[in-house]
């Protein structure tokens, strides 16, 4: 949080104190987030929070599941996907999911911030966007910015559970915006696909080099730039891919602190996902913890619109320092 949003907080509780301050400062938290479930944010992390997840949903073998384990476990669904050869179709959620939870967030005398997955990954955003003009329409005033993240995952979760936190706070929507856009920079994300399979089939990486980089075990180490998501490196075999996360995490780290000499990575924050995968992920957990001594680490599952196109077996490692 910026120097200039903690004054500002500061300078609200004071004047509530002193009963000069007006119902709209006085930390009622007047703005709802929404978000959707390609954050695979666990829901133990938004407890007591005003935050809504809209699910995608996914259609494998004629049948259409809704994500965040509404209709299916991730589980059960990597069950199935591990034996069928077919590509799971994800889809956005529709302008009438955005509405009704729009509607009932402003009836409550709320202003809305919806943050979701990249508009470069998915349509969702456009969906948010019908909605929202539907409603501003309807009640001649604009109460709902829709924020692209730029970000999949945690990364995308990250930045919900931070404008929840700061709405929690009371910061007007114009604030948190302003708070986010600062925020996203300090995000980091790795994920490592364990196969290739449904990244080829998926259209992420070209067949042909897709089956050339599967037969030398080449493990791409994938992260997220300018919405999309682009290689960071090529590792050779699944063991290297993992330590070179760890490395590549120490680097981010070590850059970061030379210009935050206030910080260590004792205020790191750590989100580890897998796509049933979970030997892995608390191997990882357990080398990170003995790497960093991390604030906090999160386990998530990686739910079944961003494990459909990763694949079974693969790890994400999301992270910034708090």
């Amino acid at each position: 949080m910026s120097a200039k949003t903690r004054n500002k907080l500061q300078k609200d509780k004071d004047q509530q104190v002193n009963g000069s301050n007006n119902s709209n400062n006085n930390f009622k938290n007047i703005v709802s987030i929404i978000t959707d479930s390609t954050t695979d944010l666990p829901k133990e992390s938004y407890k007591g929070l005003d935050l809504t997840v809209i699910p995608l949903s996914v259609t494998f073998n004629d049948n259409t599941y809704l994500d965040n384990g509404i209709d299916i476990s991730p589980q059960k669904f990597y069950e199935m996907m591990s034996h069928s050869t077919e590509m799971p179709r994800a889809s956005q959620p529709t302008p009438g999911s955005f509405l009704q939870v729009y509607d009932q967030k402003i009836k409550e005398g709320k202003e809305i911030i919806s943050i979701h997955i990249s508009r470069k990954l998915s349509g969702t955003l456009n969906s948010a966007e019908l909605a929202a003009n539907q409603i501003e329409k309807s009640v001649n005033k604009k109460l709902i910015t829709i924020f692209d993240s730029e970000l999949v995952h945690m990364a995308c979760g990250f930045l919900a559970l931070k404008a929840a936190n700061l709405a929690k706070l009371g910061l007007e929507r114009e604030k948190i915006i302003l708070e986010l856009k600062e925020f996203r920079k300090k995000i980091f994300s790795f994920f490592i696909p364990k196969s290739l399979d449904n990244l080829i089939k998926g259209g992420r990486i070209n067949k042909i080099k897709g089956t050339f980089a599967s037969a030398l075990e080449i493990k791409p180490i994938l992260t997220l730039k300018d919405g999309e998501v682009s290689l960071y490196k090529n590792t050779r075999k699944w063991e290297i891919a993992k330590r070179e996360i760890i490395d590549s995490m120490q680097n981010i780290i070590d850059n970061y602190l030379k210009t935050n000499k206030d910080k260590s990575s004792n205020d790191l924050i750590v989100s580890i996902g897998d796509v049933a995968n979970d030997q892995d992920a608390v191997e990882f957990e357990d080398k990170i913890k003995e790497k960093f001594n991390p604030k906090k680490i999160i386990r998530t599952n990686i739910g079944i619109v961003v494990g459909s196109h990763l694949g079974i077996g693969g790890l994400s490692v999301t992270f910034y320092i708090d």
